[in-house]
């Protein structure tokens, strides 16, 4: 099957330079691919041909070409993507944990780019940039207006470069430039620690595909400081998902072995899947299990699953495992509901697409697309409540976003009108010059949903969240690292 697909791929391709020439093509399908609309491809032709011979300035053929593509995947769903060559690098190095750059974790907040945090040790953390820092201009250029993922590519450079990032502290209310010199950056997306005698807080920030080494790593070091683990706290919140073999690794770790982890479903045999809680699953290559020397408390130990609407792709597929397994108490806020899965096709030695290839599933056959997980127990941010959750983009938001197949999608009504009370309640504070509500870091003493998991796994009572709702009112944006 894998091979005609990309047997049609090169009839496509074919097709597509035949029509740019007006030479008529007779085009062969596989089954379930329709013939290709060569009257639409002839005028592609033409429109290439007029912008090419009467525009206003010469215009770059590659270019062109390029566009036309891009345009084409974006249409699709807010996931599918082409690489061209730089792109596909950056991708790249996102996975292994390794890239160029400052060394801070970031999200969007108001049109601005908020810094979670430094990353321990590197230039920015030796610069002095502080979590909720708000980066206002990179460079000579302003960040308002912005998306996350250009914000991304202006503060990444080359290593030895320099990049000056104008901040904006309001505890402090000044803003001041900062210079920072690039280098490259390996992040760790496991932490962890014993919070308490007997209790355990991991965290996992991103699935890479050092994660699984550095998850058994850091298990093995919490069980050798405290042998009698009580509870463990999985910390999955504001986790963008990342590769799913790490995924499905970190969900076998606590689950019995041969239960299945997800499955996903699409147009192609080769997108219709089942993993499950088995080494052939999870392993990239061959060798010794990652797995295997686990102690054996960490099939059992009492469990919380911490997430929020930050938490997408692949940490909602741990997450939704761990729930339908009943292994884990879910607990936090609505996640992100991205439950795509896409497939990375290369188009050349150094271009390819990233194309959305099938929809993913829990183990009880539910679909989180456009949705996400509903925790077991819901817990604001704070103990004062998650005052502007409702300004945080979700998977439903996202343009072209694929619809949920099971479910219909919660109205919008109830979306914008929380929105625009955030909005209101925002620029009273403005007004009051008050400190802005920010929770504090994970893993600290004054992290709240860290505390009512704790309780939960003590048997305390636990502070559910004061304004529960339906869908679409506790929501984070994924993060970014640079």
């Amino acid at each position: 099957m894998r091979q005609k697909a990309r047997i049609a791929g090169w009839i496509a391709a074919g097709a597509l330079a035949g029509a740019m020439a007006t030479v008529s093509l007779q085009t062969a399908a596989r089954s379930a691919v329709a013939p290709l609309p060569l009257e639409q491809l002839q005028q592609l032709a033409a429109v290439f041909g007029l912008i090419k011979t009467d525009y206003v300035e010469p215009v770059d053929e590659k270019k062109l070409i390029t566009d036309a593509i891009s345009g084409m995947v974006s249409g699709l769903d807010p996931h599918s993507q082409y690489f061209d060559a730089k792109a596909f690098r950056e991708f790249k190095e996102g996975t292994t944990g390794r890239f160029v750059g400052v060394g801070i974790e970031i999200t969007e907040e108001d049109g601005l780019i908020r810094v979670i945090s430094p990353i321990e040790g590197t230039p920015a953390d030796r610069a002095g940039i502080l979590p909720g820092d708000l980066i206002t201009r990179v460079d000579d250029t302003a960040v308002k207006g912005l998306t996350l993922t250009d914000a991304v590519k202006r503060i990444r450079g080359e290593p030895g470069t320099k990049v000056r990032l104008t901040i904006y502290r309001k505890e402090e209310s000044r803003t001041f430039p900062v210079t920072i010199t690039r280098a490259e950056i390996q992040t760790h997306s496991v932490k962890g620690k014993i919070v308490e005698p007997g209790y355990a807080w991991l965290r996992v920030s991103q699935f890479q595909q050092t994660t699984v080494g550095d998850f058994v790593d850091k298990l093995k070091t919490l069980y050798k400081e405290d042998p009698d683990l009580k509870g463990l706290v999985l910390d999955l919140r504001s986790d963008p998902g990342g590769l799913l073999n790490a995924a499905i690794a970190v969900s076998a770790a606590f689950l019995p072995r041969d239960v299945t982890v997800v499955t996903t479903d699409g147009q192609i045999e080769e997108s219709k899947a089942v993993y499950k809680t088995v080494p052939q699953d999870y392993m990239q290559r061959h060798g010794k299990d990652p797995l295997a020397d686990l102690p054996d408390g960490v099939k059992t130990v009492p469990m919380v699953v911490l997430v929020n609407a930050g938490s997408a792709s692949a940490s909602e597929i741990v997450a939704g495992a761990l729930q339908d397994h009943h292994r884990a108490v879910v607990m936090g806020s609505q996640t992100f509901g991205k439950g795509s899965v896409q497939t990375i096709r290369p188009l050349g030695p150094d271009t390819a697409l990233k194309l959305t290839t099938a929809r993913y599933y829990t183990p009880d056959g539910t679909s989180i697309q456009a949705r996400g997980i509903v925790p077991d127990i819901a817990v604001d941010d704070t103990a004062e409540g998650s005052p502007f959750a409702a300004l945080r983009m979700r998977e439903i938001d996202l343009q072209h976003h694929l619809e949920n197949g099971d479910a219909a999608a919660p109205a919008s009504s109830a979306r914008d009108k929380a929105r625009e009370a955030a909005i209101r309640r925002l620029e009273e504070e403005a007004d009051k010059q008050e400190t802005p509500r920010r929770p504090p870091q994970y893993g600290s003493e004054e992290d709240f949903p860290l505390q009512q998991a704790l309780a939960q796994l003590k048997g305390d009572p636990v502070q559910v969240s004061k304004a529960v709702s339906d869908d679409d009112d506790d929501v984070d944006a994924p993060g970014a690292e640079d």
